[in-house]
């Protein structure tokens, strides 16, 4: 099952998104022969529908195996962050009330030219274990004022949305734990993007609570989406320990999110706003959009980092790829 996520997704937000892994989901091309000697590998592409003949050679990875594998893993994480359109959501809660609103009015926000800053980042943040460290703990400080507004939040809106199995600080704390030593309550502090990202919820929260729920929606969605894929991917980049160091990425007691997402969307139509209030939430929610952006715009690396991780992703994708072909031979 797939779905766009509303995102995210972050990340996020990723998402992510974003259950995707592996170079037949990150890249369009799909090996269609490996002849045995000719030092000729053949991919096809899904866009135009021919053979294009690619000399497995180190300087040809080197040059065009950025445009073939680099630039294809960015595209697909992109595209895994778009919306679908709301006519091909009929049955869905998507497809009508505040959900649809939601996703209408933040579509240019999830657009493909609108993510290009959000998933470069995302690459910049697992280019190296100082970067992801750094991401997290971003992360930890949003979602602790995000989960302690809700803790003490009375509006009827936030407190229908708030699911216990959606929560992240636990995670988030064995994470931060991981990277930074038993003692990171008292040696790490939030940057600026994050502590301006912190402050908007904490105002909010005490001036009009209802626009929290455009905090849940942006960032829990898209990690719930995004989750699988991004915590895989920052695994595979940085070499982490089993189980460890992407606790946040892991929905335990969400086994299937399509329809405990598809519940949240219910949900959140059948809440009582005005028009007033749908509006305001939905511009939040592109604010939120921007402080994510931010926050990796903080991430150390530059553009070698990014293109270096991107590279090794899509090298181990093209090598597991492989692998599994002569294995079924």
């Amino acid at each position: 099952e797939t779905s766009a996520p509303p995102r995210g997704s972050c990340c996020l937000f990723v998402a992510v998104m974003l259950s995707l892994c592996l170079l037949p989901s990150w890249c369009s091309y799909s090996i269609a022969q490996l002849p045995t000697g000719s030092g000729v590998i053949m991919l096809e592409t899904s866009r135009s529908n021919t053979l294009q003949h690619l000399a497995p050679t180190p300087s040809y990875l080197r040059r065009s195996g950025v445009i073939v594998a680099l630039t294809e893993q960015e595209e697909r994480v992109s595209k895994a962050m778009e919306l679908t359109p709301a006519e091909a959501l009929a049955e869905s809660a998507r497809s009508r009330g505040l959900a649809l609103q939601l996703d209408d009015g933040t579509r240019k926000s999830h657009s493909m030219a609108e993510n290009t800053a959000f998933v470069t980042g995302f690459f910049k943040g697992i280019s190296t274990r100082p970067a992801f460290a750094q991401l997290v703990a971003s992360l930890y400080f949003v979602y602790e004022a995000m989960e302690s507004a809700f803790d003490k939040a009375t509006d009827p809106s936030v407190k229908a949305l708030d699911y216990p199995e959606l929560r992240r600080v636990p995670a988030l704390e064995d994470d931060m734990a991981y990277y930074f030593g038993v003692d990171w309550q008292s040696t790490v502090r939030p940057t600026a993007a994050t502590k301006e990202y912190c402050d908007r919820i904490r105002s909010i929260a005490v001036d009009e609570p209802p626009l929290l729920v455009a905090h849940m929606y942006t960032r829990y969605l898209g990690d719930l989406f995004g989750g699988q894929m991004m915590g895989g991917m920052a695994r595979s980049s940085l070499k982490l320990d089993d189980a460890l160091g992407t606790r946040f990425y892991e929905f335990d007691e969400i086994p299937r999110a399509k329809p405990f997402i598809e519940q949240w969307y219910a949900r959140l139509n059948d809440l009582e706003l005005d028009a007033g209030a749908k509006q305001r939430i939905v511009d939040e929610a592109n604010l939120v959009f921007a402080f994510n952006i931010k926050l990796f715009d903080e991430l150390q690396g530059g553009k070698r980092a990014v293109l270096r991780t991107m590279w090794g992703l899509a090298k181990g994708a093209v090598v597991s790829r492989v692998g599994k072909i002569f294995r079924r031979s």
